[in-house]
C-alpha cells in the first residue's frame, strides 16, 4: 500500500469455520440442569437450542447499531469471535475510510437475516458512495448460551474472505486495459469469470503495463480465503470495490481469444462449480479460461483434484514408453483387478474383454486395463513419465499468473495401481489437463501462458516431450474415444482432426462423482471439470466441446 496506508488482516481463527455454522448445526451447550429448571444453587442456567426469532431480532438490533456508530468493540462483543470481528470492523473505519453507515435489514430467513448497507467513502477530500448487500447468521454462543452473531468475513462485505484486508489509498497497482491476443478488450464486466484473472494480472503486470494508480476502495486478498480446500488462495490480485480517483490504465496483452473467451463463460455458466481451459498446442499459448464458482477462486488454474481417467492419457504413454504394450498390443479388459489388497472395477456395464487392446480399453475407459499392468511397472513409473515427458509436477511453471502444476507422486501401495487411473494421490487442475493434451497432439510440451513470457523475461518450463511413435498411438486412441468411445456423444458434430479422452473421479463424501473432460480439435485443445458432475460425458464434455466448437 503507498502513501503509508494501513490494513488490518483478518485473523487466521476463521479456518474453523464453515459457512454459515461455525460449530456445527446450532452451536449451543447443554442447560447445567438436567430437567431445564434453575442449576444448582445459583448458577445460571445456560440457554440452548437454537436462538428465537426474538433473539435474531434483538441480536441483529444491536450489532447493526453499534457497527454504524463506528463501535468496532460494541459490535464485536454480540459475535462469536470478538476479537476477529472487532480488528475487521475497526479497519472498516479506520483504513477503508467509510463513514455514514446506514444498514437496513430484510426480512429474515430462520436465523438468516439479509441486509443493506449504504455509506461514504472519503480519503484525502475525496468522497463516493459505496452500497452493498450482505447477510448474516444468528447462533447460540457455545459456552454462554447468548446469541450472537456468526461471525465471518463476508458479513461485512461479500466479497471479504478468510486474509483479506479492506484499504483505501492509492491503489497497490496501476489499472491495465486487458486486450487479447487480437486487440479485443477483455472486461469482468463482459465476461465475468474472468474477474479475479484479471484482478491476478493488474497485480503482476500493473506497473509494466505504463500506467498510474488511481484511489480506490479495494479488497486486499492476501490468500488462504480462496477457493474450498483445492488450492492455496495465492495469487488473487486486489478488487476494486469503489475508485475515487481513476488512475492511469496500461494496455497489456493477453494470449486469450475473446472468440473462445465467449463461449467458454457461456459454457460454464450451465454447471455450478464448473471451470474450463483452452490452449494452442502449438505454442502453449491460453485461449481461454473460465470457472462458474460462487467462491471466485480460479480453479481452472489452481484446482487440486484427481483427474479420473483423463489421466490415463499419461498411463497409456507411459505404458507404451516402456514397451509394455501398445496401441494395438494387449490390454485385457477384466471385471475385477486386484493390486496390493485393493479391488478395482469398471462402470457399471461395461462388458468384459480378455482380449482387448490398449486402443480399445482406452476408448471405453477401461480402469481394470490399466491396474494390471502395475505389477510391470517401478513405483516411479508414473511420476517420471509425468514429470520428463509432460512437464508435470515440478513446481516451476510461470504462466504469467499463479497456476498449479499437477501432483504425481511415486505412491507406494494400492495408490500404485490408483494413480495410473486418475485417482489414489494424483491431483490435476484443467490446465494441466489441457497442457496434456496438447503434449499428446503435438509430442513437444510448451509450458502454457496467458501473457507473453518476453513482457518480464520470465524462463518457462521445459520437458523432452514424446516421440513421434507414442504421438501416433495416442492421437489413435484419442480419436477412437472421440468418435466410437466414452466421448463419442459430446463430441458428436465435431469434425476435422478430433481426439478426447473423458474421466469420472470419485471422492470420499461425495454421492456423485467429478466429472472430467479433455480433448482437442485442430490447434486448440481443451480440457473441463466439473465437481459432482457425474461421467465425464454429462457436464465437462458439453462444456469442453463447446469450447472446441468455436475456438478449434
Amino acid at each position: 500500500m503507498r502513501k503509508g496506508a494501513k490494513a488490518a488482516v483478518v485473523g487466521g481463527v476463521f479456518a474453523m469455520m464453515v459457512g454459515g455454522a461455525g460449530y456445527g448445526a446450532y452451536n449451543f451447550v447443554t442447560a447445567l440442569s438436567g430437567d431445564g429448571g434453575s442449576g444448582s444453587a445459583g448458577t445460571p442456567v445456560v440457554r440452548t437450542g437454537p436462538p428465537s426469532r426474538d433473539e435474531v431480532q434483538e441480536t441483529t438490533r444491536k450489532f447493526f447499531a453499534a457497527w454504524e456508530k463506528g463501535q468496532a468493540a460494541e459490535a464485536a462483543s454480540y459475535t462469536n469471535y470478538e476479537a476477529d470481528a472487532e480488528g475487521l470492523l475497526a479497519a472498516y473505519r479506520d483504513d477503508a475510510h467509510i463513514r455514514d453507515v446506514k444498514i437496513t435489514p430484510g426480512t429474515a430467513s430462520g436465523r438468516t437475516v439479509p441486509f443493506s448497507v449504504k455509506a461514504t467513502v472519503s480519503y484525502e477530500g475525496k468522497s463516493e458512495p459505496l452500497a452493498y448487500d450482505s447477510e448474516l447468521t444468528v447462533v447460540r454462543g457455545k459456552t454462554t448460551g447468548k446469541a450472537l452473531v456468526d461471525w465471518q468475513p463476508s458479513v461485512v462485505h461479500p466479497e471479504l474472505r478468510k486474509g483479506d484486508t479492506l484499504v483505501t489509498g492509492e491503489a497497490s497497482a496501476p489499472p491495465i486495459r486487458a486486450v487479447d491476443r487480437d486487440g479485443v478488450e477483455l472486461s469482468k464486466e463482459k465476461y465475468p469469470s474472468l474477474g479475479p484473472i484479471l484482478d491476478a494480472l493488474r497485480d503482476k503486470y500493473g506497473d509494466k503495463a505504463g500506467g498510474e494508480p488511481g484511489i480506490e476502495l479495494s479488497v486486499r486478498h492476501t490468500g488462504g480465503g480462496q477457493g474450498d480446500g483445492q488450492g492455496d488462495g495465492q495469487g488473487a490480485g486486489d478488487t476494486t470495490l469503489v475508485t475515487l480517483a481513476k488512475g492511469r490504465a496500461g494496455e497489456l496483452r493477453t494470449t486469450l481469444s475473446a472468440t473462445a473467451q465467449a463461449a467458454a463463460e457461456k459454457a460454464v455458466a450451465k454447471f455450478p462449480e464448473s471451470s474450463v481451459v483452452a490452449v494452442k498446442p502449438s505454442t502453449g499459448e491460453v485461449l481461454a479460461v473460465a470457472n462458474h464458482r460462487e467462491d471466485g477462486f480460479n480453479a481452472a488454474f489452481l484446482g487440486k483434484l484427481a483427474p479420473g481417467s483423463t489421466m490415463k492419457i499419461i498411463s497409456a504413454a507411459m505404458l507404451i514408453d516402456n514397451g509394455i504394450t501398445t496401441a494395438t498390443g494387449p490390454a485385457p479388459c477384466p471385471p475385477t483387478a486386484a493390486w496390493q489388497s485393493q479391488t478395482f472395477k469398471n462402470i457399471d456395464g461395461m462388458d468384459p474383454n480378455e482380449n482387448a487392446t490398449l486402443s480399445e480399453s482406452f476408448a471405453r475407459s477401461c480402469n481394470t486395463a490399466f491396474v494390471k499392468y502395475a505389477d510391470d511397472l517401478e513405483v516411479d513409473s508414473l511420476t517420471k513419465e509425468a514429470e520428463e515427458r509432460f512437464g508435470l509436477g515440478r513446481d516451476n511453471w510461470k504462466v504469467g499468473i499463479p497456476s498449479f502444476d499437477g501432483s504425481v507422486p511415486a505412491s507406494g501401495g494400492p495408490d500404485t495401481a490408483a494413480n495410473m487411473i486418475g485417482q489414489g494421490q494424483v491431483q490435476m487442475s484443467p490446465l494441466n489437463m489441457a497442457s496434456v493434451t496438447a503434449t499428446a497432439m503435438t509430442g513437444s510440451f510448451r509450458q502454457p501462458v496467458i501473457v507473453s513470457p518476453r513482457l518480464d523475461d520470465r524462463q518457462l518450463a521445459t520437458a523432452k516431450g514424446l516421440s513421434a511413435s507414442t504421438v501416433q498411438q495416442l492421437r489413435q486412441m484419442m480419436n477412437r474415444t472421440a468418435t466410437s468411445g466414452t466421448a463419442a456423444a459430446a463430441m458428436s458434430g465435431l469434425g476435422g482432426s478430433i481426439g478426447a479422452k473423458t474421466g469420472s473421479a470419485e471422492v470420499d463424501g461425495q454421492a456423485v462423482s467429478n466429472s472430467w473432460f479433455t480433448g482437442y480439435r485442430g490447434d486448440v485443445a481443451a480440457a473441463g471439470m466439473t465437481q459432482e458432475g457425474g461421467h465425464g460425458g454429462d457436464a465437462a464434455g458439453p462444456i469442453v466441446a463447446s469450447v472446441l466448437r468455436v475456438a478449434g
